[in-house]
């Protein structure tokens, strides 16, 4: 069944369980997700650009679906700061100034990924290169 993307530009979703949702382009531009579950999410396509993704517990281990970022998302100046993103596939995907303050990227697949201008203290993974690409 085919479904058209959803637009959540701006939505605020607190303790939202999004497991297994289909998320393919969904536009969350700007969403403040909090607590929110994205297990088994798909999100190819979405675009998260400045979207706000935390936790009470600053941890987001378990909340970002390994794999779920893929084909080409914007997650643009999110913040991301102490997720857990261990052997996410993040190809292709637009991390232009996010805050990946503390993030775990080690194993992570960045072929493509752009990180210009991301905040990247205390990140671990990340190729030590003066590349704005990964």
């Amino acid at each position: 069944m085919h479904t058209e993307p959803s637009n959540l530009t701006n939505a605020v979703l607190w303790d939202a369980d999004l497991t297994g949702a289909s998320l393919e382009g969904t536009n969350l531009t700007g969403a403040i997700l909090v607590d929110a579950n994205l297990k088994g999410a798909h999100l190819p396509g979405a675009k998260l650009h400045g979207a706000k993704l935390s936790s009470a517990d600053q941890s987001l281990q378990s909340k970002i679906p390994l794999g779920a970022v893929t084909d080409g998302a914007n997650l643009a100046d999110a913040d991301l700061t102490g997720a857990d993103l261990t052997n996410a596939d993040l190809r292709g995907v637009n991390l232009t100034g996010a805050n990946l303050t503390n993030a775990d990227l080690r194993g992570a697949r960045l072929t493509g990924t752009k990180l210009t201008r991301a905040k990247t203290r205390g990140a671990r993974g990340l190729p030590q290169t003066g590349n704005s690409k990964a």
